[in-house]
């Protein structure tokens, strides 16, 4: 903006002065006041606009950059797992090819399989084990072994001199 020494400044001032008078002067200089601050907030939010419009570019041309590089990726991943498929199941048919080639009774041509896995009841104590923690470190370092109303939990943790009163 325009640079306004002291001796400038002290020279509109006394102009002003004697253009003006000295009655109508506050107001004016009031008035001058708030117009150089609407303008001084007008510029800034200007500039605040400008800036905005430049990360918000920069903030685009990375999404862009990330993106090609996601596909790139995405791509590179899904040639390599189609090429690992196309190998494993070419090392099957091979596999597979080399036992049919091979008699072996009722199984001649089938494929092998695993057999199916056999159910086992999963081994819970839950009535058993109700925590990691054990009793008597609880009760050692003061940890709650029950459940407490909150009635229950309010009467215990009161101040001992509201009781008194």
């Amino acid at each position: 903006m325009i640079d306004f020494g002291f001796d400038k400044i002290a020279l509109i001032g006394a102009v002003a002065l004697i253009v003006i008078g000295p009655e109508k002067l506050p107001r004016v200089a009031r008035t001058v006041g708030t117009l150089m601050g609407k303008a001084r907030r007008y510029v800034a939010d200007v500039k605040a606009e400008v800036n905005r419009t430049i990360e918000l570019e920069e903030l685009q041309k990375m999404k862009a950059q990330f993106e090609t590089a996601a596909r790139d990726v995405e791509q590179t991943v899904s040639r390599e797992v189609n090429d690992a498929q196309q190998s494993v199941g070419s090392a099957f048919n091979d596999m597979h090819g080399a036992m049919a080639g091979t008699p072996s009774g009722d199984s001649a041509g089938a494929i092998w399989q695993p057999p199916p896995p056999q159910y086992k009841r999963p081994n819970k104590h839950w009535r058993l084990k109700r925590s990691a923690l054990p009793r008597w470190y609880k009760q050692r370092t003061g940890l709650r072994g029950q459940v407490q109303s909150g009635a229950a939990r309010v009467a215990r943790h009161r101040p001992k001199s509201a009781e008194a009163a």
